[in-house]
């Protein structure tokens, strides 16, 4: 018989490694958010790193060092692989969200991309005779580039008035919103191993024309497709692919006029690596996000942001015969777009280029004077102008806003930091001036700052990292969830109006106001919305 004392004994579950881990997390925890709010995506990238560690330790504590009965480690093994299958099964990677949190998708979505089979190329109606021949928005942020759109005041209750939706349908991966003209909204997309400029008429969603190339850019942060806005002008569409193709095309059939493969047109190694620092001896067509510069029209050229070397980091050419007409500037080229500006009464392109704001003589490409800004993030707002020959310019990750003051001398321009300020970083979205402040996304959440010394007025709402637009004394926000919301555009605190549900998923592409007509679209949908107007007011005499 067998004594006691030859009897196997049990050992306690040794409970404390649990205990020390998750004190651990959670100490973390208050440590990453209690730093303060200059740089969301971090504290994002910190607790998701802190919570695969602690997941990866509670695990390893629970299947090898906690004593548990064997049974039970089998039944924890057998759980977490099959929750890891199952997930696997049902769900794929789509990608990260603007803070750096994954996404996934369900794996048997699919969608079915509108073709032009079966179409007519021409809208409906007759261009010259429907009552919406003038709509327009005709490029990136609207007529000036300064998210500033002119038309009749927005109704301010969506609940009472709801928007009414014209047609809401799949389309092909990018970020590049919609230019309007007319009856037709023009954005770009992916298609396969093609890059596509498509054109959709605006009351109906039908594809009038698509206008293919070879062409792909994908990344597992950036996501997939064309990066920039098409521009419209003078019936003819210009569009800067994602890979560095500059198209022009007709606007009413979509046929091609000319092509330029505008990397090798600033002399840039077409066959180098991706480098997102674009340091000058790697310079290439393909910097980590993609070419994303909206071209813009100045006088007869389409000028569009190269980043090559030796003056040609800004490229014009000829809008009707797509020939070079000069370049200009050394820097490495960022993530913004060019936009005319009248300094001191002289007419200049401003670029923030990754190497900081540059202005260009739109006549000859020359630069006029530089402000450098050289922190190794992207470069992707566009620089605000402000009365009194300022300038401001936003980044995000952490680094603020700088007010600049531009002087000349005996024709010498020269830039003069007014003040920085860390309370407005803008990621890549896009800040609005209106009497006497800025408004926009802060890393993700809605703020107000003053332009005298970049003074925080206010600072709430999360709205995620998505885009903005200024009607009037509203502000119309993009949300990155895909709502729209609509606030006032006050300083003295924050007003949300009213929303609604525009799309579903992450969104980052700029939309697009024409009139009472609201485009919108991401990587996966576009739709199209009729936003309520505001009643005019009761004369006296009523």
């Amino acid at each position: 018989m067998e004594t006691e004392q030859n009897s196997p004994t049990k050992r306690p579950t040794r409970w404390w490694p649990a205990v020390v881990i998750l004190i651990g997390f959670f100490l973390a925890l208050i440590v990453i958010w209690s730093t303060g709010d200059d740089n969301q995506q971090f504290q994002v990238l910190w607790t998701l790193s802190t919570i695969l560690i602690s997941t990866i330790l509670l695990v390893a504590w629970a299947l090898f060092f906690s004593r548990l009965a064997k049974r039970i480690r089998l039944a924890i093994f057998g759980s977490l692989l099959g929750a890891a299958l199952l997930f696997g099964a049902c769900f794929r990677f789509s990608q990260f969200s603007g803070n750096m949190v994954p996404l996934f998708e369900w794996r048997w979505s699919k969608r079915t991309l509108p073709t032009t089979e079966g179409q007519a190329v021409e809208p409906s109606a007759e261009p010259s005779l429907d009552p919406l021949a003038k709509l327009s928005f005709p490029q990136f942020l609207g007529p000036s580039r300064d998210c500033h759109v002119p038309g009749p005041e927005l109704a301010g209750d969506w609940d009472a008035e709801p928007p009414k939706p014209l047609w809401r349908q799949p389309i092909g991966a990018a970020w590049s919103g919609f230019a309007i003209a007319g009856l037709r909204a023009v954005t770009q997309e992916q298609r396969d191993e093609l890059e596509a400029v498509a054109c959709y008429d605006i009351r109906t969603g039908t594809l009038l024309w698509l206008h293919t190339y070879p062409a792909q850019y994908k990344t597992a942060i950036a996501g997939e497709g064309p990066r920039a806005t098409p521009t419209i002008h003078d019936g003819r569409v210009y569009a800067l692919g994602a890979t560095g193709t500059l198209n022009c095309l007709d606007l009413s059939t979509g046929k091609p006029i000319w092509q330029r493969i505008i990397p090798a047109d600033a002399g840039l190694k077409l066959d180098a690596p991706i480098d997102q620092s674009g340091l000058s001896a790697n310079r290439n067509k393909s910097k980590e996000w993609g070419y994303a510069s909206s071209p813009l029209i100045v006088n007869g050229r389409v000028v569009v942001s190269a980043g090559g070397e030796n003056g040609r980091s800004l490229l014009a050419y000829d809008t009707a015969t797509g020939e070079p007409v000069w370049s200009g500037g050394d820097s490495r080229a960022g993530y913004s777009s060019a936009r005319l500006a009248k300094l001191h009464g002289e007419s200049q392109i401003l670029i923030f280029n990754q190497d900081g704001l540059a202005a260009h003589a739109p006549g000859d490409g020359s630069v006029q004077w530089e402000f450098e800004w050289d922190v190794g993030f992207p470069h992707v707002s566009m620089p605000v102008t402000l009365p009194g020959n300022r300038i401001l310019v936003s980044l995000g990750y952490g680094q603020g806003s700088k007010l600049l003051q531009i002087d000349t001398d005996d024709g010498r321009f020269s830039a003069t930091k007014l003040w920085e300020s860390i309370r407005m970083k803008a990621k890549f979205t896009n800040l609005v001036f209106h009497n006497g402040h800025f408004f926009g996304l802060d890393d993700g959440m809605f703020a107000c700052i003053d332009a005298e010394r970049g003074r925080r007025k206010w600072k709430d709402g999360r709205y995620g990292h998505g885009q903005i637009l200024l009607r009037g004394g509203h502000i119309l926000v993009m949300a990155e969830n895909g709502d729209v919301v609509l606030l006032e555009a006050n300083p003295e605190r924050h007003v949300e109006l009213t929303r609604f549900a525009a799309l579903d998923g992450k969104t980052w592409n700029p939309p697009a106001l024409a009139n009472d007509y609201l485009l919108v679209r991401n990587h996966r949908e576009a739709a199209c919305y009729r936003l309520p107007l505001a009643k005019p007011p009761e004369s006296a005499a009523q």
